[in-house]
């Protein structure tokens, strides 16, 4: 089954999605799995379907940030999209989201949840194998899970007692408690059910796998340039469909007009991130194609030392103002054309456990009657802002209010693995403006960014951790949801973050693509799946 249930059934190859829905209201699961279970005939049927032609022709991307041979490993896969740019395309999951599904089956053809909720068992996928023809077995399941090291990688393996193999089909994830959340982390959330070989690692050793990595997804690794382009070719044994496209190249061009000058010449086929004046000119090119997607990107301003008496920051009244002093509408209609929302949360709006705040506020006048309340009448030297380098347009909007209220700081762009890493490595001070496009829900997104140990979180509230620790077992769906609730709710009132906004990612696409997958999977920022890619033939 695609999500878990009282009893395991193998999904069949075409099950009527009006029944797997109906089958899936008898059993104690979440609306978002019991969708995942009503699409998942689609992809499972889609194993069956004739091949088609072999793979023809070459698209080029445009890519807005430069590419880092981290992310070519799932197993570091840090609480951000960016790495899932190219997972979708070099490796696969046991369970990942997919169009029109939150949690599809992949690697894994089914999977079941114990009655007392203390095991998750999957089988993997018959007759699948790697790029190097190695075929995919438990052990790899196991072995990649292990190896895991990206986010919240301490909280799954803190709560799984054992993996075991059975046999070579076979995974079984035996929990030390029931915990509602293992499958959203496990299949969306974390690269840790993302699929590594297990001997061919051992091989070549960890820095030889991201020189050389080797997937099950539908592409393979061709070359890599840094700074410049990564090559992928088809792989013609992937098990889902094979892909339409022979060649997928990444190239990397940081500055904007100049993506768009590629794409207006053909010398790209997709432009990614493509904002403000240059959008709307790409809206006026005729035969070209504005890619407005809303994701699950939230950003935001962060505080790290608001739990330092010593520090402006620790005063409320300093970090409201801050989130009064932004405009919210004028910042979005400059740089997305208005289609971003500005939804007031770190938590996206289509996340399960969403609790809606109440609406952004831009008032300068009294974010200046706050400073002056904090002793701080004529503002404050606030020092270094940090960002990543592909959103710092962003950030000097955002400057710009801070300064105007009396928050005076200095612009810090880093290249975006830099600006991650030393953010998860609590290097950075000050105001750090970042954001989150990973999957997940409410409780996943909390744990990496507010929670105690959380790969993003500076400090931490007791009372908040006491809260999480009792969502975290909560069976209750009702119960669960309210606790999820009033942390998102204090989280607000407290100021912890200055949401900024849920990012409309604009793409522009070129007149040689017919279908860019770009928003066939909700909330995911870049294309994917990549099989589903086509050109234009017309």
């Amino acid at each position: 089954m695609g999500s878990p249930g009282r009893s395991h059934r193998r999904l069949p190859q075409a099950p009527d999605r009006k029944t797997s829905i109906q089958e899936a209201a008898l059993l104690p699961i979440s609306r978002r799995q019991a969708l995942a279970l009503g699409g998942a005939a689609l992809l499972a049927g889609s194993a069956g379907d004739a091949r088609a032609a072999s793979p023809q022709g070459q698209l080029t991307w445009a890519v807005h940030v430069s590419l880092a041979p981290t992310w070519f490993d799932p197993a570091e896969t840090p609480g951000m999209i960016t790495p899932f740019m190219l997972l979708y395309a070099l490796h696969d999951a046991m369970v990942k989201p997919m169009p029109g599904q939150t949690a599809a089956p992949c690697l894994a053809d089914a999977w079941k949840m114990a009655p007392d909720g203390l095991s998750y068992e999957f089988t993997v996928r018959k007759d699948v194998t790697f790029h190097n023809g190695e075929p995919v077995t438990a052990e790899d399941v196991k072995f990649s899970f292990e190896r895991y090291r990206g986010t919240s990688a301490s909280v799954m393996k803190e709560r799984v007692a054992a993996v075991e193999t059975p046999d070579a089909r076979t995974v079984r994830f035996v929990l030390k408690k029931p915990w509602p959340d293992f499958l959203t982390f496990y299949s969306s959330a974390t690269g840790a059910g993302w699929i590594v070989p297990k001997k061919y690692i051992q091989q070549v050793g960890e820095e030889g796998f991201k020189k050389a990595p080797i997937g099950a997804g539908p592409y393979k690794f061709v070359s890599f340039t840094p700074g410049v382009e990564l090559v992928f070719e088809a792989f013609e044994g992937y098990w889902r469909k094979l892909p339409s496209v022979k060649r997928l190249v990444l190239k990397v061009i940081p500055e904007e007009s100049t993506r768009l000058a590629a794409l207006k010449r053909g010398e790209v086929d997709i432009a990614y991130s493509i904002r403000g004046e240059l959008a709307e000119e790409l809206q006026r090119t005729p035969g070209f194609t504005l890619k407005p997607v809303v994701i699950q990107g939230t950003f935001w301003l962060y505080f790290p030392e608001q739990w330092d008496p010593k520090s402006p920051w620790h005063d409320l009244r300093v970090r409201e103002a801050a989130a009064l002093a932004m405009d919210y509408k004028s910042i979005n209609e400059a740089l997305t054309l208005g289609y971003s929302r500005v939804a007031n949360s770190i938590i996206p709006d289509s996340f399960e456990f969403f609790w809606k705040p109440p609406p952004a506020v831009y008032d300068p006048r009294q974010a200046k009657a706050l400073l002056a309340a904090a002793g701080f009448r004529n503002g404050f030297d606030a020092g270094d802002y940090y960002c990543d380098a592909s959103y710092a347009n962003l950030a000097e909007a955002v400057l710009n209010n801070l300064q105007e209220v009396g928050i005076r700081v200095k612009l810090r762009p880093l290249e975006r693995a830099a600006f991650f890493s030393a953010y998860a490595e609590k290097k950075l001070k000050n105001i750090i403006q970042a954001a989150s496009g990973a999957f997940g829900n409410a409780a996943t997104r909390l744990d990496a960014f507010v929670m105690k140990g959380g790969t993003y979180a500076y400090g931490h509230y007791d009372d908040l951790e006491a809260l999480f620790a009792e969502q975290a077992v909560e069976l209750d769906q009702k119960k669960r949801t309210e606790l999820l609730h009033k942390i998102q709710r204090l989280v607000h009132e407290r100021v912890i973050y200055a949401p900024i906004w849920q990012l409309a990612f604009i793409n522009g696409q070129g007149k040689r693509v017919r279908e860019s997958a770009l928003g066939l999977i909700e909330g995911h920022a870049y294309s994917a799946p990549y099989e589903d890619v086509t050109i234009n033939t017309g």
